[in-house]
């Protein structure tokens, strides 16, 4: 995604009788080839001595000076959608919803429709405006495709309470992931995390800007070559549960970014190859209740393609019927 600003650029000899938008996709390689298109179309670029609008297929002369304008993106104000999600507490203050894998929590790049918001925007009545028009009610997040519990706030005071508490650590955030490889309970990871420096889409403990993070091990029950974990986080940085155990040499089984596919397993494990996303599932929550400050507790059970896999691991002659 272009950063929004003026860039200028002077058409050098070298490219002398070069089409416009050829010009710019070369020399803008941040910005793609149809949204320069578009910038053309909407009057964004402009050409030293010509009249607005230019065209793409103008052809440059050396000497001359094109401005090119990235406008901020637009907001995405997101549409009600009847899509499936399992609402599992609601009332006044808080919806409590169980959200299923492969769904967007908000609207984003790529993601306009098709998200946790669009079908909470259809299923529950207000939610609040404190996480700005494109995520409303939402103050917390799981990566697409985690499976599990999510709270959401209807009005902006019961907003700002969860917020502050997510904030302060005081909410306590349970997870399942089947890993590779045994694990004990007790063990902690606490490497800060950030933006990968040679993989963008990536993190890890190897970024120069990274911010704290905190994973422990609750419980285990191990089977031949995997565990199945409880995981507790004390914080809620991108990727952290995915991070901190693939670089402890524990990769989340099915998570392809993090090393948690593995091509030629042994014979018995050929199973998780049926997994199409990170066993992953946000299992438990506990916070303070906006209003009554009753502290709750919310369970989603793990969904049927989690519990499969675990029966057909956990049982052998199961696994030889199917």
């Amino acid at each position: 995604m272009a950063t929004p600003g003026t860039r200028a650029l002077t058409v050098a000899e070298r490219d002398d009788q070069t089409r416009l938008d050829h010009l710019l996709a070369r020399e803008f390689s941040d910005i793609s080839r149809s949204q320069i298109q578009k910038l053309i179309h909407d009057g964004h670029v402009s050409v030293m001595g010509r009249e607005l609008p230019v065209k793409p297929g103008l052809r440059m002369n050396p000497g001359q000076e094109i401005t090119v304008t990235v406008p901020p993106p637009a907001p995405m104000v997101p549409i009600a959608e009847n899509l499936p999600i399992g609402i599992l507490y609601d009332d006044a203050d808080i919806v409590v919803v169980n959200k299923p894998a492969g769904m967007v929590v908000h609207p984003a790049v790529g993601h306009h429709g098709g998200t946790l918001v669009n079908a909470l925007l259809h299923h529950v009545k207000g939610l609040s405006g404190a996480g700005g028009d494109d995520r409303p009610g939402i103050v917390h997040r799981l990566d697409k495709g985690t499976s599990g519990v999510i709270v959401v706030a209807k009005h902006d005071a019961a907003h700002r309470s969860l917020a502050q508490q997510f904030h302060d650590r005081l909410v306590t955030k349970d997870y399942l992931a089947l890993v590779w490889g045994a694990m004990k309970p007790g063990q902690t990871m606490d490497k800060a995390i950030g933006r990968d420096p040679r993989h963008r889409t990536k993190m890890s403990s190897r970024g120069r800007h990274t911010r704290s993070a905190n994973t422990t091990i609750v419980a285990v029950e191990t089977m031949r070559g995997v565990t199945l974990a409880t995981v507790r986080i004390g914080t809620g940085r991108t990727h952290q549960i995915r991070v901190h155990l693939s670089e402890a040499g524990h990769a989340v089984i099915g998570d392809d970014t993090y090393g948690g596919v593995k091509h030629h397993p042994l014979a018995h494990l050929r199973v998780v190859s049926k997994l199409k996303r990170p066993f992953l599932h946000a299992w438990r929550l506990t916070f303070r209740h906006p209003r009554t400050e009753k502290l709750m507790t919310f369970e989603a059970p793990m969904p049927e393609d989690l519990t499969s896999l675990l029966a057909l691991l956990r049982d052998p002659e199961q696994k030889a019927k199917s």
